[in-house]
C-alpha cells in the first residue's frame, strides 16, 4: 500500500491535487480541507491510502494519519465505499465524526449526503467501540475563504464526482451563489455547497 507521498505539489483542482513523486505525477484525491492546505509548487507531504478496483487503482490524501485511518474504518462498514467515506470527513471533521459515533448522534451523520438513517445507525453499531474520544468538539467545517469569482461548473462536477447526482448538487451550488457565496473562491464554495447538501437530508 502506498502509505503516504511527499513531492512538489503541481497542480490543485477541486477533488484533487497532483504531486510530483520521483518525477511522476500523481492524483491524490482529497477533501477541501486538506486540498486547502496545499499550495501549489511547494512541497507537501500527504498521508495516503491506495483503493484498488478491477479497472482502476485510485489515490486518496489526506492531512494526517489520523484521517486515513477513519477513512479506512469507514469502509468497513457494508454500504460505505471511498467515495462517500471521503465524503464524510469532507462534511465532519475527525473528531466531530468520532463525537458523533460515540454518542450514537444520527442527526449529524446524516448530514453527510448518501448516507441515510439506516446507514447512520449501522455506523454507529459498527463504529461505536473501534473509535477514541475526541479531544475537543471543533466546528463542524473549515472557515471558508474569500477569493475569485466562484466557477459553478467546476464545483458542479467535483460535487458528482463526490457521489451526487447532478441535479440537487446544481441546486445546491445555485442556492450558496444566491446567498453569501457570491464572491467566494471555488474551494469555498464547494464547502459551502456540501454542508447545504447534508442538511437538506
Amino acid at each position: 500500500m502506498i502509505s503516504s507521498v511527499r513531492g512538489e505539489v503541481l497542480e490543485i483542482g477541486l477533488d484533487h491535487a497532483v504531486v510530483e513523486v520521483g518525477g511522476v505525477g500523481l492524483a491524490v484525491y482529497a477533501t477541501p480541507a486538506t486540498l486547502a492546505g496545499l499550495r501549489r509548487g511547494q512541497p507537501s507531504r500527504l498521508a495516503t491510502a491506495l483503493v484498488v478496483r478491477e479497472d482502476s487503482l485510485t489515490l486518496f490524501g489526506f492531512a494526517d494519519d489520523e484521517e486515513r485511518e477513519l477513512f479506512g474504518l469507514l469502509q468497513t462498514v457494508s454500504g460505505i465505499g471511498p467515495r462517500i467515506a471521503l465524503a464524510t470527513l469532507a462534511v465532519l471533521a475527525p473528531d466531530v465524526l468520532r463525537r458523533a459515533l460515540l454518542d450514537g448522534d444520527l442527526t449529524t451523520i446524516t448530514r453527510v449526503p448518501g448516507i441515510g438513517r439506516k446507514g447512520a445507525e449501522r455506523l454507529v453499531l459498527e463504529l461505536k467501540d473501534k473509535v477514541d474520544a475526541p479531544s475537543a468538539a471543533p466546528a463542524m467545517l473549515p472557515t471558508t475563504a474569500n477569493g475569485a469569482n466562484p466557477r459553478r461548473e467546476q464545483v458542479v462536477e467535483a460535487l458528482v464526482g463526490l457521489g451526487f447526482t447532478a441535479k440537487p448538487a446544481e441546486q445546491a451550488v445555485d442556492a450558496v451563489l444566491a446567498g453569501d457565496g457570491a464572491d467566494t473562491d471555488a474551494s469555498a464554495l464547494l464547502r459551502a455547497a456540501l454542508t447545504r447538501l447534508g442538511r437538506s437530508r
